[in-house]
């Protein structure tokens, strides 16, 4: 779905809002937006939760795989980083994507000026976690594939 925002629906609505006599991006907004961003910031969250665990699984010797990932313990350091880069993007979805996106869509109230910020953050937050997600997934794959550092 991270794909989707940035490939698919940004420039489908910068489209519509530029089609005049079009029927504007209200039904984009309105009835494929918030469905879409439902199993985005849910599927972000069961990914992150799912990743914890199987870094918990890890074959690794003594103590927590959890906790030698996030502290950037060998054998556990690649994937950590990868982790870390997960945590990041949830964080951006949960903390900076969803509350923007309800202003945006008109979910809670905002004002003109709140909506212009909030498009803007939602944005910048959506376009890192594009960004992230290539060295992320670097690091989770090459964790068994033994990429060096």
């Amino acid at each position: 779905l991270l794909y989707y925002f940035n490939f698919v629906q940004v420039p489908a609505v910068g489209e519509a809002l530029g089609d005049e006599g079009g029927p504007g991006p209200a039904a984009i907004n309105k009835y494929v937006a918030p469905r879409a961003l439902l199993w985005f910031r849910w599927s972000a969250l069961a990914t992150w939760l799912t990743g914890a665990g199987a870094l918990e699984n890890l074959p690794h010797g003594e103590g927590s795989g959890f906790v030698m990932a996030f502290t950037l313990q060998e054998p556990l350091l690649i994937i950590g980083i990868g982790a870390w880069l997960g945590t990041i993007m949830l964080f951006n979805v949960w903390v900076l994507i969803w509350p923007n996106q309800k202003k945006i869509l008109g979910m809670v109230e905002a004002s003109a000026d709140e909506i212009a910020g909030a498009k803007k953050v939602a944005l910048m937050a959506s376009r890192t976690n594009t960004l992230l997600s290539i060295p992320m997934l670097m690091c989770m794959i090459g964790h068994g594939h033994g990429l060096p550092l």
